[in-house]
């Protein structure tokens, strides 16, 4: 089949998303589909400009390309799924959450104007519309399909993604927990920052880049954590391979995560990871005391779980080992198989 992957871009920026949809098109590809990308820069600010992306997409015309018929579309976050074809399957990774559970959060982008209000009802009313239209709907993860029903009414099936295709493997339980996220304020690194400031023992190494990384590094600086945070900046894959392999466990602990790569990253290279009871989507793997420690979202909490780890290698290694058994189980034949059956 002839099929296009659909993303929208933000210029200069890599995270989930684009990961995600490239391995989509390779796996496509790998099976004898004709896959390709199609994307369109996004901008979100001002509130208007929300609407105008989604008229771009709606505008598209992809029922073919080169005087080829496209067979089917598989969007994947707002606003792609805007776009308009016969077939068009959507891979929910999420809707634009401003118009939703992050509104009137230091989150959220709408304020209390007329204006405001419009957009974000517009917003919803395109959601539905638009996914409305989707001849198959899946969603990333529970947490997303969950959001999805409570706002549209649409069912999703639950269908994840296996992570980043890296070199996993486990060299040792070392001294250091790793943070691997888009350096974001939603990721809430600087919980992880102000965890390392109660425990004099804890030494952290965050990979990622991202617009929060000066206030991050000013928290770490502020606290005295030379030498005891690390950050890394955007690595290689191999780099990464081995920070997973030498970590201690691995912190990942969004706000409300959609889904999230990172716990099956870790997994993969059997680690447990450190995660809250917030966090959303990482909470639908991350089991506390079978395959990493939950807990509230507390820096004290937080520091007395990573000391609890440090303290406890053998069953850090355990924890690790369970989780692998979890990731083990998303393969891309069978998110495939179901995306296109």
């Amino acid at each position: 089949m002839k099929i296009a992957v659909l993303r929208p871009q933000v210029p200069f920026a890599r995270g989930g998303v684009e990961i995600f949809t490239d391995r989509l098109v390779h796996e496509l590809r790998a099976r004898g589909h004709d896959a390709d990308l199609v994307s369109v820069p996004f901008k979100w600010y001002p509130g208007t400009r929300l609407l105008t992306q989604a008229f771009l997409w709606r505008l598209l015309d992809l029922d073919e390309a080169d005087g080829r018929r496209i067979d089917v579309v598989v969007a994947t976050k707002f606003p792609s799924y805007l776009v308009r074809h016969s077939d068009k399957r959507v891979w929910l990774v999420h809707q634009f959450r401003q118009a939703y559970e992050l509104d009137g959060t230091e989150l959220g982008q709408f304020g209390d104007s007329a204006e405001d209000r419009a957009i974000r009802r517009k917003v919803q009313a395109l959601d539905r519309v638009a996914l409305g239209e989707a001849t198959r709907l899946f969603a990333v993860s529970g947490n997303v399909a969950g959001r999805l029903q409570a706002s549209t009414g649409l069912a999703a099936e639950v269908l994840p993604h296996p992570p980043q295709a890296l070199e996993f493997h486990c060299d040792e339980y070392g001294d250091f927990v790793l943070s691997v996220n888009r350096l974001d304020r939603a990721k809430r690194i600087d919980l992880l920052l102000e965890a390392a400031a109660l425990d004099p023992r804890l030494e952290v190494v965050i990979a990622g880049e991202g617009p929060d990384r000066g206030r991050l590094e000013q928290i770490a600086r502020d606290r005295g954590l030379d030498g005891r945070a690390r950050f890394a900046g955007r690595v290689s894959e191999q780099e990464l391979a081995d920070l997973y392999a030498r970590c201690l466990a691995v912190y990942y602990a969004p706000l409300d995560e959609d889904y999230g790569m990172v716990p099956l990253e870790a997994f993969l290279s059997q680690k447990p990871v450190l995660t809250t009871t917030d966090a959303g989507g990482p909470l639908e793997v991350v089991t506390d005391g079978t395959t990493g420690m939950v807990v509230t979202p507390e820096a004290g909490e937080l520091a007395r779980a990573a000391g609890w780890l440090r303290e406890h290698r053998e069953d850090a290694a355990t924890f690790g080992r369970a989780g692998h058994a979890v990731a083990a189980g998303v393969t891309w034949d069978r998110a495939v198989g179901r995306l296109l059956a």
